[in-house]
């Protein structure tokens, strides 16, 4: 809903002075735009402390919701390696092993041109 609302704000800059138009606008995409939606994407993800790992939860059958409820306490060291250890393992290695940025980057851009298609801003 943010980002939708930051979407639909870019209708009003033609209100704003000439000098800080682009200013409005570039805080308007990168920060309230895009940062909203990463956040959103991001949050989705099948991991138990983010808000998608509770849905998968609620999603699997008992005798698989349990085993993977149980993940949480270690939830934050499994992120942390995801987004830290892994891609610097990579690096090290010569791999691209950031799984983080391409499991959300193709949500992030389709979530990206539908709101802005939805608010007419395409």
């Amino acid at each position: 809903m943010l980002a939708t609302a930051a979407a639909l704000s870019f209708h009003l800059i033609s209100y704003v002075p000439s000098g800080a138009a682009l200013w409005v606008a570039q805080n308007l995409k990168n920060d309230a735009l895009v940062i909203n939606i990463v956040l959103a994407v991001f949050n989705m993800l099948p991991l138990p402390p983010l808000d998608g790992g509770r849905i998968v939860t609620g999603l699997l059958p008992n005798f698989l919701a349990a085993p993977f409820a149980r993940l949480e306490p270690y939830g934050l060291l499994i992120l942390v390696a995801l987004l830290f250890f892994l891609p610097v393992l990579g690096q090290q290695i010569g791999l691209d092993l950031n799984i983080i940025s391409h499991l959300i980057a193709a949500p992030i851009d389709a979530l990206l041109r539908f709101i802005l298609w939805l608010t007419g801003n395409r």
